[in-house]
């Protein structure tokens, strides 16, 4: 029974602020309504500015790169693939079947940044 206090605290304050809320929306219902209406504005206006000054993370940018990366290798690979498609077809009207195809991974990816150059520091047994 130690949060007690706290409890009932909390519960005061919640039970005054209902209150003040129901007296205020009975006793002058537009007024309230622009006050909420002025919060919100004001809320989302703190949010905008926030938001479009906010400094972009690290991760962001990986992220960003990531995807452009990505991007360019897909088309890469697409345009080797166009490429290539004609001597293929011409080969596999005559080749027999050989097995069960290897499906190719679908994220065709290049290496953004790395350390090659520092080795792992192993601990030996």
């Amino acid at each position: 029974m130690k949060n007690r206090v706290p409890f009932l605290v909390i519960g005061i304050v919640c039970l005054l602020a209902l209150i003040g809320l129901v007296s205020s929306v009975v006793s002058n219902p537009v007024g309230f309504m622009q006050n909420i209406l002025s919060l919100v504005v004001i809320g989302l206006l703190i949010w905008f500015i926030v938001r479009r000054f906010y400094k972009a993370s690290p991760e962001r940018k990986e992220q960003k790169a990531f995807v452009k990366a990505a991007k360019r290798s897909k088309k890469r690979q697409q345009h080797t693939k166009g490429k290539l498609l004609p001597k293929q077809g011409a080969q596999a009207k005559t080749a027999t079947f050989k097995g069960k195809k290897r499906s190719a991974s679908s994220a065709h990816l290049t290496v953004i940044e790395g350390k090659k150059s520092k080795k792992k520091n192993r601990a030996t047994f």
